[in-house]
């Protein structure tokens, strides 16, 4: 049996993470993974949930990450006041790996600075901490050799580590690498960030985790169950059959 997580729905998701996170390359803000994990939510309960995406293009884990001079700054253990606490979430997706692999990370400080992060949320504020892993993409080939430190089996030591982190520290794991199934039509033209399909895959994975582990998400529909009217008809559908 599952261990219920989060019995009551939820409040506030804040979405804290690097390029993909922040939206790139979705066609429109609606469509990117972060905006249709709060509609699965919001459609589910009885209440909309709020979202704050704190996506930041070129992000890394921390200011001790070897990229960190060529990242999209602040990084994450820089930014926990305003664009987490400020917030008060009650639900929070941390997505980092990519930026932290391309740029050299070596895993045990990626590994040691996730975890320390995570510490010094809880330290902050107590939401359901839901950990993906890295998001698949197919051109590890960059021009600025500053982001070309990374591999796909690279990613996986990075997935497998941030699982193991998940466990240990009590959050969710998410493993997006077994979600795209190496499939790169779910990758934007641009070989790195997921596009319209890639983000829907990405929202729908989360998605199922949280309903596999956070009762609350249940609560409207089994309301609903009580008092809901029976709208299914097949009687045309029988009736061409003579039955």
């Amino acid at each position: 049996m599952h261990k219920d997580r989060h019995p009551t729905e939820f409040r506030t998701l804040v979405t804290l993470g690097e390029s993909t996170t922040a939206g790139g390359w979705s066609s429109h803000p609606n469509r990117c993974w972060a905006s249709r994990l709060a509609a699965l939510i919001s459609d589910i309960q009885a209440h909309p949930i709020t979202l704050h995406n704190v996506g930041i293009g070129a992000n890394v884990i921390s200011t001790a990450s070897p990229c960190y001079p060529h990242s999209g700054k602040p990084a994450a253990n820089e930014r926990l006041d305003k664009h987490v606490f400020a917030h008060q979430p009650d639900l929070l997706v941390v997505s980092y790996g990519l930026n932290d692999a391309r740029g050299g990370t070596p895993l045990d400080l990626f590994g040691r600075e996730l975890a320390t992060l995570i510490d010094a949320i809880r330290a902050g504020v107590d939401p359901l901490i839901v950990l993906p892993g890295p998001y698949f993409m197919t051109d590890f080939a960059v021009d600025q050799p500053h982001w070309a430190h990374a591999n796909i089996e690279l990613f996986h030591h990075y997935n497998d580590r941030i699982a193991t982190i998940a466990r240990d520290k009590y959050c969710l794991y998410v493993d997006l690498l077994a979600a795209y199934n190496g499939t790169p039509w779910m990758v934007h033209h641009d070989g790195v960030h997921a596009n319209d399909l890639g983000h829907l895959i990405v929202a729908n994975k989360i998605f199922e985790v949280l309903a596999q582990h956070c009762s609350g998400l249940s609560l409207h529909t089994r309301a609903l169950e009580q008092s809901a009217p029976r709208w299914r008809d097949e009687s045309v559908l029988r009736a061409d059959y003579g039955h």
